[in-house]
C-alpha cells in the first residue's frame, strides 16, 4: 500500500512586483520544484496562488484619495452612515481613513461583542455579567464605555473604538459610535449609507432600503471603476483589499478566470499534464483561541479551473469499520473498505456512509488548505502545489 496521501508543498519564487509575467514566474517555480525535488507530476496536481500576488502584478492598488473621491460622489452628502466595518488594521483601517477623507461626520454603527469574522470588541461572557442583550440593545459610545471599558484585542493590542476614533479625527472627521446588531438603527441618524459588512452585506442593504433608507451602498459599489487612473475590482470594489501603504489599498485581483485557464495550459506546456489552478485568498475556519473566523475576503477563490467545481463526494471510512464491516479485521477489513470506495459512484448526499464529511464545496477546502500552507508572514511561498488531493484508500 502506498503510505501517504495528500501533500501540500510551499513553492518560492522571485518577489513579484507590478507588470511581472505571473504565468510565466508561476510555470518556471512549478518546473524548478519538481526538479529539485524530484517530484512526478500527475493529471489532476493543483497549483494554485494566492490572490495577493495576482493583484501586485496587475498594479491593482488605489489611494485614499480614490476612495474618498469616490464615495462623496456617490454618496452625495458630507455625513454618512458606516454600517459594521470589521476590526482589522490590515483589511479596513485604510478604507475607513479614505471614507474619513469624504465626509464631516459619520455615524458608525459597530456589531457586538465580535465583528462577523470573529474578531471581538470584548469577551462575550461580559453580556451576561453586565445584563446586556446583544439582540435588544442599542449603545451609545458613552453606555459602551461605562459598561464594557476599554477593552484591548488579546492579540493585536488594539481597543479597535478608540483606533478608529482617532482615524477619523487625524482626517478632521467627527465620529459617532453606535453599537447594535440591526443595520438599520443607522437609520436612526442618517438614511446615507455604506454596508461594510463582508458576507451579509446584500441582506443588509435589502434591509435597510426596505426599512427607509435612501443612498445604501455596500463596499463593493467603492472603488469598482477606476478613479483618475486607479485600479479597481468591478465584482468586489473594496472587499478582499488589503494595506499596502499608509494611504493605498491593495484590491482584490481582476480577470482570474482567464489566469487560471492561462496558468493551466502554460503548466500542461511544460509538464505535458493538464493540472487544476486556482487563485486562493483567505481560507474559511475557525480559530478556538481567537475566535476568528478568518475569511475577510468576499470569497476564498476568485476563480478555479473546472475541475475544481463540486464538493467531495466521499465515505466515511470509520462509519464503515463501525457498521457494515465491524466484524471484518485485516486484510479482509482493507479489501472490503476498498471495493465500497470502488463501487460508490454517484452522489452520496443521504448515505449514512457518508455522514460526517466536509460537506463545503472544493475550492474553499483546497484554498483553506493553501492558506494554511502559505501562511501570512515570510515564508515567501505565494505558490502552491497540492498532490494525491482526490486519492482515496482504494487507489495505489
Amino acid at each position: 500500500m502506498r503510505t501517504v496521501g495528500t501533500v501540500s508543498r510551499g513553492v518560492r519564487c522571485p518577489v513579484l512586483k507590478e507588470g511581472d509575467d505571473i504565468i510565466r514566474v508561476v510555470t518556471e517555480a512549478i518546473v524548478a520544484m519538481g526538479e529539485e525535488q524530484k517530484i512526478t507530476f500527475h493529471e489532476k496536481d493543483i497549483v494554485a496562488v494566492t490572490e495577493a500576488v495576482v493583484a501586485r502584478t496587475q498594479g491593482n492598488y488605489a489611494t485614499t484619495d480614490d476612495i474618498a473621491k469616490d464615495c462623496a460622489a456617490k454618496i452625495g452628502s458630507d455625513t454618512v452612515g458606516i454600517v459594521f466595518p470589521i476590526l482589522s488594521r490590515n483589511r479596513i483601517a485604510i478604507c475607513l481613513k479614505g471614507f474619513a477623507k469624504a465626509f464631516k461626520k459619520a455615524y458608525i454603527l459597530m456589531s457586538y461583542p465580535s465583528d462577523e469574522v470573529g474578531n471581538h470588541l470584548f469577551d462575550e461572557d461580559l453580556l451576561d455579567e453586565k445584563g446586556v442583550d446583544p439582540y435588544k440593545d442599542v449603545l451609545n459610545e458613552e453606555e459602551y464605555r461605562n459598561t464594557f471599558g476599554y477593552v484591548k484585542h488579546p492579540f493585536t493590542g488594539v481597543d479597535y473604538v478608540e483606533y478608529y476614533k482617532e482615524l477619523f479625527a487625524a482626517e478632521g472627521c467627527e465620529a459617532v459610535f453606535i453599537f447594535a446588531n440591526d443595520c438599520r438603527k443607522i437609520l436612526d441618524y442618517t438614511k446615507k449609507v455604506i454596508c461594510c459588512d463582508i458576507h451579509t452585506r446584500e441582506r443588509s442593504r435589502r434591509r435597510l432600503l426596505a426599512a427607509g433608507g435612501e443612498t445604501v451602498l455596500t463596499m463593493a459599489d467603492i472603488m469598482n471603476a477606476p478613479v483618475d487612473g486607479s485600479g479597481y475590482n468591478e465584482t468586489y470594489g473594496l472587499y478582499g483589499s488589503n494595506k499596502a501603504t499608509e494611504d493605498r489599498v491593495k484590491l482584490f485581483p481582476r480577470n482570474c478566470q482567464k489566469i487560471v485557464e492561462d496558468l493551466q495550459a502554460s503548466l500542461e506546456d511544460a509538464v505535458g499534464l493538464k493540472m487544476h489552478c486556482m487563485i486562493y485568498g483567505d481560507g474559511a475556519f475557525k480559530d478556538p483561541v481567537g475566535k476568528i473566523w478568518e475569511l475577510a475576503d468576499p470569497v476564498v477563490s476568485p476563480a478555479y479551473t473546472s475541475g475544481l467545481n463540486g464538493q467531495p463526494n466521499e465515505l466515511k471510512l470509520k462509519y464503515l469499520a463501525d457498521n457494515d464491516f465491524s466484524d471484518l479485521e485485516g486484510e479482509a477489513l482493507n479489501n472490503a473498505m476498498k471495493d465500497a470506495i470502488k463501487a460508490k459512484g454517484g452522489s452520496l448526499v443521504g448515505n449514512m456512509a457518508s455522514e460526517g464529511t466536509t460537506p463545503r464545496h472544493l475550492p474553499d477546502l483546497i484554498g483553506s488548505l493553501c492558506d494554511l500552507t502559505s501562511g501570512s508572514g515570510d515564508k515567501g511561498t505565494p505558490i502552491i502545489f497540492i498532490q494525491g488531493y482526490f486519492d482515496n484508500y482504494a487507489e495505489q
